[in-house]
């Protein structure tokens, strides 16, 4: 079993599969003797041979994760073409293209607007491509989890080696503080424990042993340890059973890789809206048609006149408005901490109604704290969260000899401030926050451990849950002490005495009774609760039962994980929105109820706790009822699995989701939810890879700042919708009417649309999408993922507006071709009169568009009162879109371009007074809106 085997593979496994693959269903490795795991994974106490590491990489491949599938740079960017409005824009374009064809003598004017609208496509597709590219690069930047180098035996001697290339069979070597580079069989241990909530989300230390176990599965055995899991204290060396793809991370990331990515409500809506807007334009256009035809009109005229129709009603602008719309709103949530991959993920998070939120540094600082001591009788408030040394105890004997004990008992290690991190602990988080807490007290802990040296150690076990060291106390003359601490009853079960204020009493039945009573109720306060105790010894204890007897309790030790200050607030603003929250973890129910009440998740009595064995328990429709109950929520103990089921069985129900996660275990969820949340500092490459968005400060708050701007951006989209199509009502009308009236000629000419939609109205539509939030945005419930982006309310406002655009549109053009006296029929495209009276038709939109700007800004209240000057970018916008209209009408290269003429101070006072009648029949119509709704805040929830 020493020597070199020369077998490439691990002959572990029976059966068709063999190597890494196979230890998942052939010999489980937890069950051997660490004696046999070696001969049984075809490794050696001195590590493989070169020969064998080169055969084995051939034969099992590298130990890394595969790259997620990922379309080429390419395909990903023709993507963003496949979208139905862009679908739409292109047949527009093609149409239009084709017309410039089939005219003789060809219209110039036909050719530019085709390739003004494949401009626009292509401008859409550049803008989204280049902001998921850099959000994306920007997230891959982000430091992964799984580590780069690590230690193992090869061919007798220690070596430090890239992780990709350890193989099954690789002996390696474990520190504290180091993170696991493969899924491995323990071999040795000494006092090892483990963090393992990146595979189970349980954050509580995990005790390892080299022992046989008859565990069931690999991921309960406590001799296996794990890919992405981190030493918290003690060494040990691991034999590799694993690699890559194989790994408990691997089968986690293949779930998450299995998972479909959701479609967004915004996409949804947009290509619904995008075949409706499509469907109407060719029936408009061939009705359009047909009515011409009979006249005697030409063909191709005819076609190029309802292709003009066509044209009218597509809003060219709208694909490159909504983009830099949601542009603008992925730079706002930059600066709120939150790195959004997709753009039309922002939109996404405005309507989110269900929040399934992690709790271990997402709503937690991921920083155990002690808060809470017990001695002599007496509690004793810690100040203070973190692991920086700030903070007040009343630092009595009693609760400085206890610190001091609790603290000598210990690996783990403080590290001050670097350029890089904070404070932070080295080893068990639980024993950091022990050693902050005497810092605290004034406890000068180099010198206490220089004065009383180590000289032996009773590492943590698990079963047991106590762990003990010896001390030599150089001040007593030499003489030894015993130190020992863990769980309270454990503990408390190996004192004869307990320290009472520097008096040593007989530990009676009725002190045991008021220990009891002390750690319940700082357990039912979410606690976490260690015991300290000591003992003199006349000599080295011989064994782990000798050494913990006899003891003297000093007391108890409460701490937390504390809440981040800021999630409170965030969670109040979540409620008053509507939103649920639900926290899922893998932690005990105790401990997440504890958090979700400090942090206003569970304000009720009796919150419904389920497990992650109940949840196996429960069919479809048993998990349906569960989650219909209007009641507080907790899912506690839960797998991946689970959290996707949960997440599915949400979505049933019509919810739009949102999944917060750090862990390689949340991946499937993340991937799986509408819109998945994950962590920056502390989560895993695989989460990362999962989500859509990236939380760059890890805090629950920055959600629900999300949330907040995610509903400004879809307001703020509707803002603009009306803004753009009810100028589309503006544009069709005069066609359309002098269609059935039969002039001869279009009011408005296809290049004078594009210049419109891509001129004039550009500009003001961006300035609405990069509107501030409304005060009430987080007032009222999430609307519904059923409810059209083109709702009743939306479609009577822009049809509203659109007709009295109309109007007086159809009044400036026709009003000036009739009083010309010319007939309909003598009218030519070179007619002064007629170059007159479009020139009218695309001014009179443009400066009828400037107010209808400002009345669009708000739904309900008058702009007025907002302000008519509180937005400066769409008054700027406004005036440099009728800039461009009077240079149209003034400049004579324009004038050639365009068919336009130029207008009197008398034509522009006209169209002056039409865009001020718009502006107040809106503000009527809110006024009227007011007076017979008034503002309600919205139910919470």
């Amino acid at each position: 079993m020493t020597g070199t085997t020369t077998d490439a593979s691990p002959p572990m496994a029976s059966g068709p599969e063999t190597g890494a693959a196979a230890t998942r269903s052939a010999v489980p490795a937890q069950s051997l003797a660490p004696g046999d795991v070696l001969g049984a994974l075809g490794g050696s106490l001195r590590g493989l041979s070169g020969q064998d590491v080169s055969a084995r990489q051939r034969r099992y491949g590298l130990n890394e994760l595969p790259r997620p599938r990922k379309k080429g740079q390419w395909r990903r960017f023709a993507a963003q073409f496949t979208d139905l409005f862009a679908v739409v824009l292109l047949i527009a374009s093609g149409l239009t293209f084709l017309a410039y064809g089939l005219q003789h003598p060809r219209d110039v004017g036909n050719l530019q607007l085709a390739l003004a609208i494949a401009a626009v496509v292509l401008l859409n597709a550049v803008i989204g491509f280049a902001q998921e590219y850099s959000a994306e690069r920007t997230a891959e930047s982000l430091q992964a989890m799984v580590p780069h180098t690590c230690r193992a035996l090869r061919g007798g001697e220690r070596q430090e080696l890239p992780v990709r290339e350890l193989v099954p069979g690789d002996l390696v070597v474990l520190d504290t503080g180091d993170a696991v580079p493969a899924d491995c069989r323990l071999v040795e241990a000494q006092g090892m424990s483990v963090n393992n909530a990146a595979l189970t989300g349980e954050s509580a230390a995990a005790g390892r042993s080299a022992e046989a176990t008859t565990a069931a599965t690999v991921l309960e055995a406590r001799n296996c340890v794990f890919m992405g899991t981190t030493v918290l204290t003690g060494t040990g060396k691991a034999v590799v059973f694993a690699t890559g793809a194989e790994t408990e991370f691997g089968r986690i990331f293949r779930l998450a890789e299995s998972a479909p990515q959701q479609k967004t409500p915004l996409q949804r809506q947009v290509a619904v809206m995008a075949r409706r807007v499509a469907g109407l334009a060719v029936v408009i256009g061939a009705v359009v048609l047909a009515v011409r035809l009979p006249t005697g009109q030409p063909l191709i005229t005819s076609f190029v006149f309802s292709l003009g129709v066509m044209v009218a009603m597509v809003p060219e602008g709208l694909p490159a408005t909504l983009s830099v719309s949601l542009a603008i709103g992925v730079r706002r949530m930059a600066r709120r901490q939150a790195l959004v991959k997709r753009l039309l993920a922002v939109e996404a998070l405005g309507s989110t109604t269900v929040i399934c939120t992690d709790k271990t540094g997402t709503l937690t600082q991921a920083e155990m704290t002690v808060t809470r001591l017990w001695a002599a009788g007496e509690p004793h408030a810690v100040s203070g969260v973190g692991y920086a040394p700030d903070g007040e105890i009343t630092a009595a004997g009693s609760v400085r000899q206890l610190l001091r004990v609790a603290s000598l008992c210990g690996n783990a290690r403080v590290l001050p401030p670097s350029d890089q991190a904070g404070w932070r602990v080295l080893g068990d988080t639980t024993e950091g926050a022990i050693l902050v807490a005497a810092s605290k007290a004034g406890l000068d802990l180099a010198a206490e451990e220089a004065a009383t040296p180590r000289t032996a150690e009773f590492p943590f076990d698990a079963a047991l849950k106590l762990m003990s060291t010896v001390h030599a106390d150089r001040e007593a003359g030499g003489g030894l002490f015993v130190h020992a601490k863990g769980a309270p009853q454990e503990l408390l079960a190996r004192c004869t005495h307990i320290d009472w204020g520097g008096d040593r009493r007989p530990l009676t039945d009725e002190l045991r009774a008021t220990v009891t009573a002390a750690n319940d109720d700082m357990a039912s306060n979410g606690l976490r609760v260690l015991a300290a105790a000591s003992r003199p010894a006349r000599q080295q204890p011989r064994s782990r039962d000798e050494a913990e007897s006899g003891l003297t309790l000093l007391g108890l030790i409460g701490m937390l994980d504390p809440p981040r200050p800021e999630v409170a607030e965030a969670v109040r603003a979540c409620r008053r929105a509507g939103i649920r929250i639900v926290m899922v973890t893998g932690d005990h129910p105790l401990t997440a109820e504890a958090i979700a009440r400090r942090v206003g998740i569970v304000r009720e009595p009796h919150p419904v706790v389920v497990t992650g064995a109940e949840l196996d328990a429960m069919d479809a429709a048993g998990l349906d009822a569960v989650l219909a109950r209007d009641a507080e929520l907790l899912l506690c103990r839960v797998s991946p699995e689970h959290k996707m089921r949960v997440v599915a069985a949400f979505q049933r129900r019509g919810e739009v989701v949102a999944v917060t996660g750090d862990g390689a275990n949340d991946a499937p969820a993340l991937k799986h939810a509408d819109i998945g949340v994950s962590m920056g500092a502390t989560g895993t490459d695989v989460a990362r890879e999962a989500s859509v968005m990236v939380l760059l400060d890890d805090s629950f708050a920055s959600i629900a700042a999300a949330v907040e701007l995610g509903r400004s951006v879809y307001r703020n989209i509707r803002k603009f919708l009306v803004y753009l199509f009810s100028h589309n009502i503006a544009e069709l009308a005069p066609i359309l009417v002098a269609t059935f009236v039969g002039f001869p000629l279009v009011p408005l000419m296809a290049v004078q649309v594009l210049a419109i939609d891509l001129g004039s109205d550009v500009l003001p539509a961006l300035a609405l999408g990069a509107e501030p939030p409304e005060p009430d945005v987080m007032d009222n419930p999430p609307r519904s993922p059923r409810e059209p982006l083109f709702s009743a309310d939306v479609v009577r406002r822009f049809v509203f507006l659109g007709t009295i655009q109309a109007l007086g549109v159809c009044a400036v053009f026709f009003w000036h071709i009739h009083a010309s006296g010319i007939p309909y029929a003598d009218f030519t495209a070179d007619n002064p009169v007629y170059r007159e009276a479009i020139t009218l038709t695309q001014a009179g939109i443009v400066v009828s568009q400037f107010f209808n700007a400002l009345a669009v800004r708000t739904d309900r209240e008058s702009v007025f009162r907002v302000g008519l000057l509180s937005n400066p970018r769409l008054i700027v916008a406004g005036c440099i879109g009728i800039a461009l209209m009077a240079a149209i009408s003034y400049a004579p290269p324009l004038q050639a371009v365009f068919h336009t003429a130029p207008l009197s101070a008398a034509d522009w006072a006209v169209l002056t007074a039409l865009g001020v009648l718009l502006l107040a029949a809106e503000e009527t119509r809110k006024w009227a809106l007011r007076r017979r709704h008034p503002m309600t805040k919205g139910d919470q929830r």
